[in-house]
């Protein structure tokens, strides 16, 4: 069981990422564009990381040396912002049934990236399952090619969505290697909140930040499917390889495409219902690759 808890806990944090909606379309309902959306999660994100670090984590606070930045501005910029950028654009410009799928090509990146960068293994358990989330996320999607307005634009942006979506494991495996799953963390959001404050501009709507509800979406918004979903996800990371990671994630689209229909009335179809249920066996694919090799190692310690 001890040997599972890294995947439940990447399972878990992706969970809380599929419920970031319910925060996402509060504030947008006040008004907020969404790249001010993002700057308000990662700024509330940061805050609470600070907080949580002086009460609990000071000695993780602080950086071995000032050029490991570099290693944040990848976490924090290249990847959240960058990801952000590149969603928020595909959705403007294409169906976001497509742009939802150009997204969670992530996995296919991270297997690939993982590969050249982190020298880990390739194997047809990881392809098929890679495989089969994205058949899952394009049957998720209720994808109807003819209905479908694409453009080269619309499917390069998506595709850096999905780049962008992937590097935080590429680049959170190298922190890792020197820092501890908070220190990751923490500056993964202060790098990302100090590149995009001045580009929003938040305090011109400094009133509006704090109306009460908007102070309560925003917090929320800052701690659950952020510091809390991004902690608890780095910490599996950290036990495990990163292309393995990446595939346990996309329970996401699951548990987003579950809030749709539960909170906001949004109709599930036979379709939609299969496409959920091949991701969940592209997941035990994987778990099942994984107790194979914890079998094995067994085996030569005992030999």
């Amino acid at each position: 069981m001890k040997r599972l808890l890294p995947y439940f806990m990447i399972a878990a944090g992706a969970s809380l990422w599929g419920i970031i909606a319910i925060f996402v379309k509060g504030l947008a309902d006040y008004g907020f564009t969404s790249m001010e959306i993002v700057a308000i999660r990662v700024i509330y994100a940061a805050l609470f990381l600070i907080l949580i670090g002086l009460i609990k984590y000071r000695g993780h606070m602080k950086l071995k040396q000032a050029s490991d930045i570099k290693l944040f501005i990848g976490t924090g910029i290249l990847s959240i912002v960058f990801f952000n950028f590149c969603y928020f654009s595909a959705i403007s410009q294409m169906n976001i049934s497509i742009a939802v799928i150009l997204l969670y090509t992530a996995p296919a990146f991270v297997t690939v990236l993982s590969f050249i960068f982190l020298k880990e293994s390739l194997n047809v358990n990881k392809i098929l399952a890679v495989l089969g989330t994205i058949v899952g996320c394009i049957l998720i999607a209720g994808v109807s090619a003819g209905n479908s307005t694409l453009t080269i634009m619309g499917i390069l942006t998506g595709l850096g969505s999905g780049l962008g979506y992937a590097l935080y494991t590429i680049f959170g495996k190298f922190a890792l290697m020197k820092y501890q799953p908070f220190t990751v963390t923490l500056y993964t959001f202060i790098v990302a909140s100090v590149f995009l404050l001045p580009i929003t501009q938040l305090w011109e709507k400094f009133d509006l930040l704090m109306n009460v509800n908007v102070l309560l979406y925003g917090m929320g918004l800052g701690f659950i499917p952020s510091v809390l979903a991004y902690f608890i996800y780095t910490w599996g990371l950290e036990k495990t390889e990163g292309s393995k990671a990446a595939i346990i994630a996309t329970v996401e689209p699951v548990v987003a495409t579950l809030l749709g229909v539960i909170l906001y009335g949004e109709k599930l179809g036979v379709i939609q219902i299969l496409g959920a249920a091949i991701i969940l066996c592209s997941v035990i694919i994987v778990n099942v690759s994984f107790r194979k090799k914890g079998s094995e190692a067994v085996q030569q310690k005992i030999s």
